[in-house]
């Protein structure tokens, strides 16, 4: 077994070295980035120390390097004339190495075998010193080294072993559920386009049979054959039922502060000016912002010109205890728009922040925005963080920018959230409506194979 330590600029970098020196067979025993160059210890650059083993190749590569020499065959038992004959030998040539001679020797002491095998951990332990070893070379490192790894590759054989057992039991595993999957009866024509066709637009695989479990049970108590319009009918009704949660999508009369939440990049700030727009434009309320997103000079900027368009104040806060002062400033506005920043989610500083942000007095809504183009599965992490902060609506961005809407039903099915808004563009104050269900189900269920 080899040991090798290499610094690298990138992951990439160290596995082509990795391949080239040791073989695709090597292993990968530690990572952790170092500072290389610079001056004083700073100013380094960023690297990569990788340490990587393998055992394929000692075996051959030390037989190549040192061949064993011949010994010579020894009989185990001589007769008294053949000693003779060796110390008369010896006499004659005294300068011939003893290698040469025939000479007799105790029979060596049979191996000592472990009675029990090491344990596979202790072959990682080993591994893992010889690697720490590689990394801060010292005058004895080499020994070191050497001696851990061969330690490592005769407990690795338990390990090895049990490896192939798991392998084993997987194999047998895949086969088992194989033959249960062909044993389940094959879905009639009509549900199996449905199944495509939901799975095609990204909606959940349990959802999805859920949906097809619910139209067989409603047909086989109505004694019907499963139809396409027996489909359509179930599937679209169940959708409806889904996706319908409540009617009041627009913001309430009587809300007197709006919270806007979200991630980076949704859409957050152009948003609130459409709804701005509809606010004062249509239904003649005096609007107000407020913006705590001070990371991105951009963001108050854009803000302050959609206030200047519109002609409402607008007041900037830049923490917690700024908030009274500018509620005081928008006393006299029906409704306040609040703009949070849209940083990670996941840093908890900034969930601490803005859970001290939205604590506000008087009626009001968070509204969560999403965009379209976002994975679900990121989608339902945001949401899943940020539904700490009691979340009411939801409102999604960027619907023209993608053709699939599994998301939709999917979040509203997973979380108790009331459908809102939907954009389409980047126009202000156009390009934002309320959601329709009815086009959502439509968009869903659209078969465009045969448009």
């Amino acid at each position: 077994m080899r040991v090798k330590r290499y610094v690298v600029d990138s992951m990439p970098d160290a596995l082509q070295k990795i391949r080239s020196d040791l073989g695709k067979d090597a292993v990968i025993l530690n990572t952790k980035e170092i500072r290389s160059g610079g001056f004083l210890g700073l100013f380094g650059k960023k690297r990569i120390e990788v340490i990587a083993a393998t055992d394929s190749s000692s075996g051959a590569a030390a037989s190549q390097a040192k061949p064993s020499p011949l010994k010579p065959i020894v009989p185990q038992q001589r007769p008294a004339a053949v000693a003779t004959l060796d110390q008369e030998r010896r006499s004659d040539f005294p300068d011939v190495p003893d290698v040469l001679i025939p000479v007799k020797k105790e029979p060596a002491a049979p191996p000592v075998l472990a009675k029990e095998p090491v344990p596979a951990p202790s072959a990682f332990a080993a591994v893992y010193a010889a690697a720490q070893q590689a990394s801060t070379p010292t005058q004895s490192s080499g020994t070191t080294a050497q001696t851990a790894v061969a330690t490592a590759a005769v407990a690795a054989k338990p390990k090895e072993e049990l490896l192939l057992e798991e392998i084993k039991q997987m194999k047998e595993m895949m086969r088992k559920l194989t033959l249960s999957a062909n044993a389940i009866p094959e879905l009639p024509e009509p549900l199996q386009r449905l199944e495509r066709r939901l799975l095609d637009q990204e909606v959940d695989v349990a959802l999805v049979e859920s949906l097809i479990a619910q139209v067989q049970q409603e047909a086989a108590e109505l004694e019907e054959p499963i139809t396409d319009e027996a489909v359509q009918s179930s599937i679209r009704r169940q959708l409806r039922e889904l996706l319908v949660t409540g009617a009041n999508k627009r913001i309430s009369t009587e809300t007197r502060v709006v919270h806007f939440v979200g991630p980076t990049g949704v859409g957050k700030t152009t948003t609130i000016a459409k709804l701005a727009a509809e606010q004062v434009l249509k239904f003649q309320r005096k609007v107000g912002f407020i913006t705590s997103d001070t990371y991105r000079i951009a963001a108050i900027e854009q803000l302050k010109t959609y206030a200047t368009i519109l002609n409402v104040p607008i007041e900037v806060v830049f923490s917690p205890q700024d908030l009274a002062k500018a509620f005081h400033q928008l006393e006299g506005c029906d409704v306040i728009f609040m703009d949070t920043a849209g940083r990670n989610f996941r840093n908890e500083m900034y969930v601490s922040e803005l859970n001290a942000l939205l604590k506000t007095q008087g009626q009001s809504e968070t509204i969560l925005v999403l965009s379209l183009t976002t994975k679900y599965k990121d989608m339902r992490a945001i949401t899943n963080n940020f539904n700490k902060f009691k979340l009411d609506k939801v409102l999604f961005t960027k619907m023209d920018e993608t053709d699939s809407y599994g998301s939709i039903l999917n979040l509203i099915h997973d979380f108790s959230l009331q459908l809102s808004y939907v954009t389409n563009g980047q126009s202000v104050p156009d390009d934002i409506s309320e959601i329709d269900e009815k086009q959502i189900i439509d968009l869903l269920l659209e078969d465009r194979d045969h448009d």
